[in-house]
């Protein structure tokens, strides 16, 4: 077994010690709202936004975008468990905005190992096999933080399963002072 596979088993076998009433909490998020973010390790939702088990849905993936999946978790968090608001929320020095779709297909086509970077950009010190399967892939890059949180509201707003009075609320979390900014843009896109 791996020390992080030990270290995950022991920190959840302290949690389920303490896990009290917490299975007896509603399927349907208790404060009726969703957050889709990055899953950047540098941020932690529940500290950021206040929440606890129970209280929103967190949808992540990398950078944030309101990819297909994304929008269907979204969907399914109305739909079926009556979440009424939204947030979008992307983060300042994201790894999304280090390369492009270019870049990454170089990168898996070459091989599957383990990129570098560095100041001259990403490489691969892989051996092979790569894949052209990347290729297929839109791995939706970020180029400006603050027009991508635009670009996901509008996404996510214009989406033909989106019901118009969801209001959706965009921002960037500040990596420096842990902050929620608002991109003013975003939210006017997103509001009912």
């Amino acid at each position: 077994m791996s020390q992080v596979k030990d270290e995950v088993l022991s920190a959840n076998a302290r949690y389920a010690g303490d896990f009290g009433d917490k299975g007896s909490l509603p399927m349907p998020p208790g404060r009726r709202f969703a957050i889709l973010t990055c899953m950047d390790a540098r941020l932690d939702p529940a500290k950021f936004a206040g929440l606890a088990e129970g209280d929103a849905h967190v949808i992540r993936n990398a950078g944030g975008r309101a990819s297909d999946d994304a929008i269907r978790s979204l969907v399914i968090s109305y739909k079926l468990l009556g979440t009424q608001e939204w947030f979008i929320i992307h983060h300042t020095d994201c790894g999304m905005e280090t390369f492009t779709n270019e870049i990454m297909t170089g990168l898996l086509k070459s091989s599957l190992e383990t990129a570098t970077v560095d100041a001259n950009g990403w490489h691969d010190t892989g051996t092979g096999p790569g894949s052209p399967e990347g290729g297929y892939i839109n791995w939706l890059t970020i180029a400006d933080n603050a027009k991508s949180v635009v670009e996901d509201v509008i996404r996510v707003r214009k989406h033909p399963l989106v019901p118009p009075e969801i209001p959706i609320y965009g921002y960037l979390y500040d990596c420096k002072s842990g902050k929620l900014i608002e991109v003013t843009e975003a939210t006017v896109v997103g509001a009912v």
